[in-house]
């Protein structure tokens, strides 16, 4: 094994990342981060599976504060869409849950979905239309683990309206924008996650989730 760990020592810091990863909001840092260390961090991304080898992703780095300012206000609006959805215990719990760091992060990673890459024939695709999908979001999660190996925190922005995206990095109407991730070094990451420190859910028990045959009810 790499670095002369064992087997059984590559498992337990794998499965250590894995419960160590945060979606990250409040704990970036801004500084800067190490050109080596995000090539590393986009290879993983790019090492990922994906159906017919088609690699169907493309990551657009966004550093310029403009733009980070322009996709911020337009998220602060959709946050606000949201809020007025809510009440009573609900509204004020999520009145305390901040929902992204991209201005405090370092850069921005945003993760697109591009069909067309292999086409037209997609060995894997021709019954699951989202397969493509599905290999982009892999890519992503190698890309936050890779990340948070490398000590530094991803926070998925979900708070936005993908048109809007497309139009301010000039994406292509074939290309699906999947993922805005804030990306830098953090002051640290949280024992538990946020939405579970403020309240708003539980994680869920593995055993509720695993089921033998068939699904429950069926």
């Amino acid at each position: 094994m790499a670095g002369g760990a064992s087997p059984g020592e590559v498992a337990d810091l794998f499965y250590s990342l894995c419960g160590r990863r945060r979606d990250v909001r409040g704990q970036f840092t801004g500084e800067p981060l190490d050109d080596a260390v995000l090539r590393r961090i986009l290879g993983a991304a790019h090492s990922a599976p994906s159906v017919g080898l088609s690699q169907p992703w493309d990551f657009v780095l966004v550093r310029d504060r403009g733009t980070r300012e322009a996709f911020r206000e337009h998220v602060a609006a959709e946050r606000d869409t949201f809020a007025r959805e809510l009440s009573g215990e609900a509204a004020a719990t999520f009145s305390k849950i901040k929902i992204e760091g991209i201005l405090e992060s370092t850069l921005s990673v945003v993760v697109t979905y591009d069909p067309d890459r292999g086409s037209p024939a997609v060995l894997g695709r021709h019954a699951i239309a989202d397969a493509g999908l599905y290999s982009v979001c892999l890519a992503i999660q190698n890309l936050w683990l890779a990340a948070t190996a490398e000590g530094l925190g991803v926070g998925w922005v979900s708070f936005y309206r993908e048109p809007v995206l497309r139009e301010l990095l000039s994406i292509p109407e074939r290309v699906r924008p999947v993922a805005w991730l804030c990306l830098g070094p953090v002051t640290h990451l949280e024992p538990a996650p946020d939405l579970e420190r403020h309240g708003w859910r539980t994680r869920l028990p593995l055993d509720a989730v695993v089921h033998a045959e068939r699904y429950p009810g069926s």
